[in-house]
């Protein structure tokens, strides 16, 4: 399989383009089955898991057409077939959103429970119970999601987790639902925000998104537009941290600054010096970063997609951070592979306590899931000797073109075929 082989020790400069969000553009696909004509999916991005979506989607038997300037225009008026398959859903959890939208818009499904990266327990129960909630007959048999629906009705759903793709799933349910649908500790992710907003834009009316409370008014159908999916925090967040860990000067275009205020300010307080505009962050980082605490929590507390990247510049860091993980519990994997490479870390539980180290060596690693393959990918670019990073067909389902743009800023990387 391909791997990363990186040699270490360069500072970062220059400008780079980041991408449509990963994590936006899923439930936007899978908003299209509820359109009664063609919808355009705008800036998406060049990322397996959309691939996959789009395979599912086809598979499906709507119309997909893929234009220049990362455009799919998505026609579900020609659908023949309401199962998501396991061979497709079993390497991307994201699939269990096409649940929602085939119930409300076709009154079937069944889908295939999810697979993804192996990051914890992430149950799809709060998915089924809400769907059962507003009318649904579902059933769990063979590894597949059975539902049937003539309609959905509104009900109150009180979420037992904040869960990003369990509040879509049920938003996207209730926008063709009878009625209206109050949905409790609904996940307060811009990425939520954004899918209300197409929702809006098709005919719905979803009120409330980026609090805790969701107020959706079914309507009797919902229309085709024109929708582009707002930037990637996660992939802006995780450059600044390499610009924080190697040093150097580079601005990232095509982002929203307001979505990444705490990990702003933590790379303030790691000593990078950040300045913003309307669409750009540039970080300018002279001599080793101070390490630095954080906790992850929901947005918008630290995203625990930042984890893993943080924890890489606390391993290179001055003096020592803690680093505590409360959305996954099994979410430190990445940790092991840093201390084969010289990382000062002990893991208490969910705590990782991470003394920094003047320098990390080189060694061949493994990716265990997204966003620890590109904690090692900073981590090798600080690190004396080069870093082979294997598996890394994980971190091409979050980063798009993860070599091009660091070596764009001067990063001595390159992918190694197969």
């Amino acid at each position: 399989m391909e791997r990363l082989l990186i040699r270490g020790g360069r500072p970062l400069e220059g400008e780079i383009r980041i991408s449509g969000a990963k994590n936006a553009a899923l439930p936007v696909m899978a908003a299209t089955l509820l359109a009664d004509g063609p919808m355009t999916v705008g800036n998406i991005p060049h990322l397996h898991d959309i691939t996959t979506t789009m395979e599912l989607l086809g598979r499906m038997g709507v119309e997909l057409t893929v234009h220049e300037r990362m455009q799919v225009e998505v026609d579900a008026s020609t659908i023949k077939s309401f199962r998501a398959p396991y061979e497709l859903v079993k390497t991307m959890r994201a699939s269990i959103l096409v649940l929602g939208p085939l119930l409300a818009r076709f009154g079937r499904a069944e889908v295939s429970l999810p697979g993804g990266c192996a990051i914890g327990s992430r149950p799809v129960n709060l998915h089924v119970e809400g769907l059962r909630a507003m009318g649904a007959e579902i059933t769990i048999e063979d590894g597949y999601i059975k539902g049937r629906a003539e309609r959905l009705h509104g009900a109150r759903l009180r979420m037992e987790v904040s869960t990003v793709t369990g509040t879509e799933n049920l938003m996207m349910a209730a926008a063709l639902a009878r009625g209206t649908t109050v949905i409790e500790n609904a996940a307060r992710e811009p990425e939520v925000v954004d899918l209300a907003r197409c929702l809006n834009g098709m005919g719905g009316r979803v009120e409330g998104a980026g609090t805790s409370t969701l107020v959706i008014e079914g309507v009797d159908r919902l229309h085709g537009i024109e929708y582009s999916v707002l930037p990637d925090r996660i992939e802006t967040g995780t450059y600044l941290t390499a610009v924080a860990m190697c040093g150097g000067r580079v601005k990232v275009k095509d982002t929203q600054p307001a979505l990444l205020e705490v990990v702003i300010d933590k790379l303030r307080e790691a000593g990078a010096v950040v300045e913003t505009g309307a669409d750009w962050i540039e970080l300018t980082m002279t001599g080793r970063p101070r390490a630095v605490s954080i906790t992850t929590a929901p947005y918008p507390g630290f995203p625990t997609d930042m984890q893993a990247q943080f924890c890489a510049l606390d391993a290179i860091g001055i003096g020592a951070g803690d680093v505590v993980e409360k959305v996954f519990e099994n979410r430190f994997m990445h940790c092991l592979e840093m201390q084969r490479m010289g990382a000062d870390i002990h893991i208490d539980g969910q705590t990782a306590h991470i003394r920094g180290v003047d320098r990390l060596t080189a060694a061949p690693v493994m990716a265990t899931d997204l966003r620890a393959s590109a904690s090692l990918v900073l981590a090798g670019l600080v690190a004396d000797g080069e870093t082979r990073v294997d598996r890394i067909y994980h971190i091409d389902r979050g980063y798009e073109c993860i070599e091009e743009k660091l070596a764009q800023l001067g990063a001595d990387i390159r992918r190694l075929p197969e």
